[in-house]
Order: structure tokens, then sequence, then C-alpha cells
């Protein structure tokens, strides 16, 4: 759980980098929050759908954060984010290096994260 709250620490944060355990236990925490409010939503109504769209647009710069730092600790540009939109091989290839291992030392991004190092 101390990972999720660490992403939301970095609100904004794009430098630097992210190790797996960082990225992964935010994205876990992302999407169970989601389905929480998505059942919430579904129960009460207008007011949970404002509570989901309001989570979604305040979690996805932390999102965008948290990625372009992952793709930092392997090496790669945030850049690569973009690559996404792409038709069946973006986003497979951006899963592919958002699942990569930390490069092991430091890189143009910075240390090495201390989850990597464990």
């Amino acid at each position: 759980m101390s990972w999720y709250f660490q992403a939301w620490k970095k609100y904004a944060v794009f430098g630097g980098r992210a190790g797996r355990q960082e990225y992964w236990y935010f994205a876990l925490f992302n999407i169970l929050v989601y389905i929480l409010l998505s059942i919430v939503a579904g129960i009460i109504g207008k007011i949970g759908a404002g509570l989901l769209g309001f989570y979604a647009l305040a979690a996805f710069l932390p999102g965008w954060a948290a990625s372009v730092r992952r793709l930092h600790d392997t090496n790669r540009s945030g850049w690569w984010l973009l690559i996404s939109p792409i038709p069946g091989v973006g986003p497979i290839l951006l899963l592919v290096f958002l699942t990569q291992g930390s490069e092991p030392i430091e890189n143009q991004y910075g240390t090495i994260p201390s989850a990597a190092l464990a």
C-alpha cells in the first residue's frame, strides 16, 4: 500500500526512476479503487459516477508520471508512452517495456530505485 501512496506523493514528478514494485502496486491499487468506485456508482447513481469521474481525472497525472519514471528505469525515454495508441503493437510493446527489469546501473535518468536493489 505504501507504493500506492508513494506515487501520489510524486504526483507530477516526471524525472527520476520508478522500480517495478512502485509502478505495479500503484497500478494494482488504482484498478482496485476504480472497481470499488464503479460498484459504488452503480449503487448510488449520479453522485457515485461523479466520484468515479473525479478519481479518474485525479489519478491520470500520477499514473502518467509513474509510467514515465518506470520507462526511465528501463533506460527508455518517457516519450515511449506515445506508442500506446497504435493499434495492436503499441499497447503490447509498452507492456513489455513496463514489465522489464530495472537497469542494474545508474543511467541518465538517475540512480537505481531502492526497490530494485531488494
